[in-house]
């Protein structure tokens, strides 16, 4: 005989759900099973210039980028340094070799230490350019300026691409992105979803790129903040704009305020991914601080962790979701209720589901599930006279559920040995509905008189 019934009829989950991992796509289409299909990096360092005034520390600063970016799982990276970052052959990785490869579910992040400068173009308006090994930082015609890397931009497939430039340049041409909307960008994949090229500088026009300790102190700020101090709402995740800020306000500490680093969005409104964490931790947008924005982000988080479910996907993950909206909510009765049932039989945990099912009750008590899960709790853990008040609570906030009367008859009849209660609970069970032959062929073998099935 079934003991433990699925509370929720709403809700229509099966007893158990497994979360298998989708089959790897043999090419670029449809989402990803992570973030992105692949990352790639561009690194250029440039010291000993043939023509320009050489510097120190810009090749060994681009090394320890390529390093970061592998340690975040970049999967290929191009490192160009010193004579082979000579002008033809930057503007073939940007023309050619990277737009052949990279695919619309990839990110690029391009990486460049060196000489920059600033001309005007046909309009009188600023255009940075960056020095090849090969250029002379007065002369335009060998290198590469902001405007190459808006049109590599543009001709490469990839959802999201950061420019990294430790230089002092300014002067780019911004594409108006689409009206910002938050609407439905709750998970990383979503936000993912939406095309992003951002560029981000060491300095403004005019500035010195400052070094300390042998190394650009954008660089050790940039270093930083893909070790986790970027992460300014401490969730995990480190965004291209999170990353951006905290570089600035370190740089500019740094330099007395001598040093402006520059961040732009160059087209599109979405934003890279840098660092990530939990899926259940991302929330694209600002953490609520009113109770009233507090309280429809505890909602948000329940219909995740609820949708998931429904999915059969991640319930780890959707027990993170609900920790979350109790977090923002720690009165949301329905989130304990939820929890309770996950941890009874999707994910057992008895001790932790009897707390949530005691915290669903507190604070949901006009909800039947409360009550209903938490006596499915007490007599799992063998607590049968417990159990039987929780049920009896439960048909008593709605005396129509159905399955409550289930749950109580087979309590009576398996574990309190009440045959009278048993064939009670079971009758009830029958007139509001229910519909198991077993609980007739109780009833008939008990001597019991089962209600007339219904035609």
């Amino acid at each position: 005989m079934q003991r433990l019934r699925t509370p929720f009829t709403k809700l229509a989950l099966t007893a158990v759900l497994v979360c298998t991992a989708a089959t790897t796509a043999s090419g670029q289409l449809g989402r990803p099973e992570g973030l992105y299909y692949k990352s790639w990096g561009v690194v250029i360092g440039i010291d000993d210039y043939q023509v320009a005034p050489k510097l120190a520390g810009s090749v060994s600063d681009a090394k320890s980028v390529a390093v970061a970016l592998r340690q975040l799982g970049f999967d290929d990276i191009i490192e160009v340094y010193d004579k082979d970052a000579k002008s033809r052959n930057l503007k073939a990785i940007l023309s050619n070799d990277l737009p052949r490869k990279v695919g619309r579910q990839d990110r690029v992040v391009v990486f460049f230490a060196g000489h920059a400068a600033v001309t005007r173009d046909m309009n009188g308006k600023d255009l940075g350019y960056l020095v090849p090994w090969d250029a002379q930082i007065a002369n335009v015609s060998k290198a590469v300026t902001l405007d190459d890397l808006k049109e590599f931009s543009r001709r490469v497939m990839s959802k999201h691409v950061l420019f990294v430039l430790d230089a002092a340049v300014a002067g780019w041409d911004i594409t108006p992105p689409q009206q910002l909307s938050l609407e439905g960008r709750l998970s990383p994949e979503d936000e993912t979803d939406r095309r992003s090229v951002q560029i981000l500088t060491a300095a403004g026009k005019g500035e010195t790129v400052t070094q300390k300790d042998g190394q650009g102190i954008f660089t050790q700020a940039f270093m930083a903040g893909l070790k986790g101090a970027a992460d300014n709402n401490k969730n995990g995740w480190v965004m291209g704009t999170e990353l951006a800020a905290y570089i600035k306000q370190q740089v500019e500490q740094a330099t007395g305020g001598a040093q402006h680093p520059q961040f732009a969005r160059l087209d599109g409104d979405g934003d890279i991914v840098l660092v990530e964490g939990k899926k259940s931790a991302f929330r694209a947008g600002p953490e609520p601080k009113t109770q009233t924005e507090r309280t429809a982000a505890a909602k948000e988080e329940y219909d995740k962790a609820y949708s998931l479910l429904q999915q059969q996907r991640s319930v780890q993950e959707a027990i993170e979701r609900l920790n979350k909206a109790i977090g923002y909510d720690p009165a949301f009765g329905d989130a304990y209720v939820l929890k309770s049932y996950i941890l009874l039989e999707l994910q057992p945990n008895l001790d932790e589901a009897l707390v949530a099912g005691e915290l669903a009750v507190k604070h949901a008590p006009k909800n039947p599930d409360s009550h209903y899960t938490l006596g499915l709790v007490l007599q799992k853990k063998g607590r049968f006279a417990d159990a039987e008040r929780a049920l009896l609570q439960a048909a008593a906030v709605n005396a129509a559920y159905t399955d409550v009367y289930l749950s109580l008859g087979d309590l009576y009849a398996e574990d309190l040995k009440d045959q009278k209660k048993a064939a009670e609970a079971y009758r009830r069970y029958l007139k509001t509905g229910g519909t198991e032959n077993r609980v007739r062929d109780y009833l008939q073998e008990k001597g019991g008189a089962a209600p007339p099935t219904k035609q």
